[in-house]
């Protein structure tokens, strides 16, 4: 892939899971499950974001079984006798293909620790979420006294009451007030 190729095609997690999904039924429709599906998980892995890495690799499994439930109940339907049809079909599907899911993941996680994943599972364990565009650039929106206060180094947050609590060492943000997606209403309305 040459460097104009990265900022073409970009694909959400959502979007490469339902490709590897489509890419494997049509596998498994003339009986290739195997070579389909690892193709599907490295097309997948090579066209998703990569902040999206980490739902993408945990999915061919469900991803392939979803798709085999699939394939094997539409085969079942057309039989005389459909849940005997079913499980063996299923038994038979899942039991060959075991090898080709094993590749296809292992695949997927391959190229998605190259893509850059252990940053993002870092970022994900520590709790750290990028800084806007807004507070980089220093601009009026980013640099008020309220993005200067989330962003101080070192500065804990505090929950209510002005206690630090154990459950707040980690909020990024400040909750809600109460109601505030749920206006009430007190008193009586002034036409009344």
């Amino acid at each position: 892939m040459t460097g104009t190729g990265r900022a073409g095609l970009r694909l959400t997690a959502r979007g490469a899971i339902v490709m590897l999904f489509v890419i494997t039924v049509v596998g498994l429709l003339p009986k290739l499950p195997g070579p389909a599906f690892v193709a599907g998980c490295l097309a997948a892995v090579l066209l998703v974001r990569p902040r999206d890495l980490l739902p993408l690799v945990v999915t061919p499994p469900l991803v392939f079984f979803l798709a085999a439930l699939l394939v094997e109940l539409l085969r079942s339907l057309g039989s005389g006798s459909m849940l005997p049809t079913f499980g063996l079909g299923i038994f038979t599907t899942l039991s060959s293909a075991a090898p080709w899911l094993f590749a296809g993941s292992a695949l997927a996680l391959g190229v998605a620790w190259a893509r850059g994943l252990p940053a993002h599972l870092r970022e994900l364990r520590t709790g750290a979420v990028p800084e806007p565009a807004a507070a980089r650039a220093g601009t009026a929106a980013g640099a008020g006294a309220g993005a200067a206060r989330a962003t101080a180094p070192g500065r804990a947050r505090r929950g209510r009451g002005g206690r630090g609590g154990r459950g707040n060492r980690g909020q990024a943000f400040d909750p809600e007030p109460e109601g505030y997606f749920e206006p009430r209403v007190y008193g009586k309305a002034a036409d009344e």
